[in-house]
């Protein structure tokens, strides 16, 4: 089954559903937790200090589902690698997807009654990750001096194509 469409998770009106066990397994309610994509955090010179900071906000409070920050990472990495020395920028993932989403696949075929009980346990089976974002709140930035400004806002701006809200990009 394919990925659903971003607008069916982006919504932080549901209650958090996060509870997987590490020690005591009879507590853990999730079974068969997904993988999670985001493959590095850091990336560039971590002891890199900077002139500036250059984060991507969002506008409202929203559910970044982990391919996403993966997209987003990639688009924003790919761009300053090509334009910038590695040594002259730090680009973090400032969130991590702790919420997991679950999905109560439907079957749409004819004679789908032999193997499909309706509604009558709709719970859903896990089926990705999500990390819950403020309105405010950081979710990638990048530390770099003063003359790579342009290429860190257009890294970003490349990386908000990615996001299922509208995002801003914020310099300190």
């Amino acid at each position: 089954m394919g990925l659903r469409p971003a607008r069916v998770d982006r919504g932080v009106k549901k209650r958090s559903f996060t509870r997987t066990a590490v020690k005591v397994h009879k507590k853990n309610f999730i079974k068969g937790v997904p993988g999670l994509k985001v493959r590095m955090f850091n990336m560039g010179d971590r002891k890199l200090i900077g002139d500036v900071k250059v984060s991507l906000v969002p506008k409202q409070a929203v559910q970044v589902r982990h391919n996403a920050l993966e997209a987003g990472r990639v688009a924003a990495n790919a761009h300053m690698k090509k334009n910038v020395a590695n040594e002259e920028y730090f680009l973090k993932v400032n969130v991590f997807p702790h919420q997991i989403l679950r999905e109560h696949a439907q079957a749409a075929v004819a004679q789908a009654d032999r193997f499909y009980q309706g509604m009558a346990h709709p719970f859903g089976r896990p089926k990705g990750r999500a990390a819950r974002v403020k309105e405010g709140q950081t979710i990638l930035s990048i530390r770099t001096s003063n003359e790579n400004i342009p290429h860190a806002k257009e890294a970003f701006r490349r990386a908000s194509a990615k996001m299922p809200l509208a995002c801003r990009i914020v310099i300190e």
